[in-house]
């Protein structure tokens, strides 16, 4: 028994050895993200639900709005098309014709010029799946639009999802079981019901991703089960399945220049700019928790006194400050939220200013309500660290989210067939 036993956990270390990351690094995955610099504000969620994120059910009616703000003069040309991805967005080895029913390729025809904005643009949309350019497998995918019906003319790229739910998933979020990290780590635990689906070997054929709040950084990918019982798939671990819980999300109204709102310090217009300064802020990292309302890290675009927010938003530039008594010389500071595309991005680093002893930041962002933090992004190694800023506490609100992919036996591409959205407010 002893010998079966040590058997035993040896096959599970070497499962979830294989348990990794995910790197932004890799050359091969596709991000959200945009080429031209005219590109603003790119927006891709369900319609009528400007917080949601962008995953509809395959051959539903459900639809998606891509939307996006053009500082070009004139009027252009963008066609789309979509890419199939493997479960960690790298690019399948499908064919189009193997996951698209009709064009390849679409324009897009629906724009509108803005109205009595200072910074002039043109704001275009689309609404998808369209009768003519359909997916037809589920996955996750990108719509890349591109110019001149040329698609390696690419502008932007924006990530979406296809659901075909063919399993459950039920999730306990709660306080890291190890007594060390209980103060400021959160534990997922889940189970995957698969019912009557036949799954030939869970360690290979099921992929899954654990995400806070949507983060790219700290996302979880290639988590193994833990116990296989009959229909059901166990992730009940102690470690390799906890995150920081971090801190509640900072947050600015920009919704209307015609008054300082909370965190406003000041607002200056002139013939060509409105510029917005927030208060300074200061590290929390060795504060005590205060729960405050949050939108875990979301963003709407909204005007106050406008009819049309999408036409009617102006463009603001707004500067961030951190106060910090020295430069950090082993890493850099960046803005992160889902303006960011929960990425690291060179536009969002802050710079050390000496006079001051501030950490700066200035960045043009359309009117409305947006959340943010600051994150420490080591030069050794890359990666990030939201605690050193922002501190850490397991009383946190979070949301979390469980992918689930599954490639059959003989198939070249993995199916999105599970998911769950699921919260720290639980417990």
């Amino acid at each position: 028994m002893k010998i079966y036993n040590f058997i035993n956990t040896l096959l599970l270390l070497l499962l979830v050895s294989n348990f990794t990351s995910y790197s932004q690094n890799n050359e091969s995955i596709l991000n959200n993200n945009i080429v031209d610099k005219n590109i603003h504000t790119a927006l891709l969620h369900k319609i009528n639900d400007p917080l949601s994120y962008p995953i509809i059910k395959l051959n539903s009616e459900e639809k998606l709005i891509l939307s996006f703000d053009d500082f070009n003069r004139d009027l252009r040309d963008y066609y789309y098309t979509i890419i199939h991805c493997n479960s960690d967005w790298a690019p399948s080895d499908l064919m189009q014709s193997e996951y698209i029913d009709g064009f390849f390729e679409n324009r897009i025809e629906d724009y509108e010029f803005s109205f009595n904005t200072l910074q002039k643009y043109t704001n275009y949309q689309l609404v998808f799946p369209e009768e003519y350019l359909q997916p037809i497998l589920s996955g996750n995918y990108i719509i890349s639009v591109f110019t001149n019906n040329n698609p390696d003319e690419v502008v932007l790229q924006k990530r979406f999802m296809i659901l075909d739910e063919k399993i459950s998933v039920s999730a306990q979020v709660k306080r890291s079981t190890i007594i060390d990290e209980r103060l400021y780590k959160q534990e997922v635990d889940f189970n995957i019901n698969h019912g009557n689906m036949y799954i030939s070997n869970p360690y290979t054929d099921i992929k899954v991703v654990v995400k806070q709040n949507n983060r790219e950084d700290n996302a979880i990918y290639n988590l193994k089960p833990l116990f296989i019982k009959k229909d059901h798939l166990v992730y009940d671990y102690e470690q390799i399945n906890t995150f920081e819980a971090g801190n509640e999300y900072r947050y600015f109204d920009i919704k209307s220049i015609r008054y300082q709102s909370e965190k406003i310090k000041d607002i200056t217009i002139d013939s060509n700019n409105i510029n917005v300064k927030l208060f300074t802020d200061v590290s929390r990292s060795f504060n005590e928790f205060i729960s405050l309302s949050d939108i875990n890290g979301n963003f709407l675009i909204n005007k106050q006194e406008a009819w049309n927010s999408e036409t009617e938003s102006d463009y603001v530039n707004v500067q961030f400050s951190l106060l910090e008594n020295r430069k950090i010389s082993y890493g850099d500071i960046y803005l992160i939220g889902r303006f960011t595309d929960w990425i690291i991005k060179d536009e969002y680093k802050l710079i050390w200013n000496e006079i001051n002893r501030k950490y700066e930041c200035n960045t043009l962002l359309k009117q409305g309500y947006y959340n943010y933090l600051y994150i420490l992004k080591e030069k050794s190694n890359n990666e990030t660290n939201l605690s050193f800023i922002e501190g850490s506490h397991y009383q946190c609100k979070n949301e979390y989210y469980i992918y689930v992919y599954f490639r059959d036996i003989g198939k070249t591409y993995d199916q999105f067939i599970g998911y769950l959205k699921t919260s720290s407010e639980l417990f």
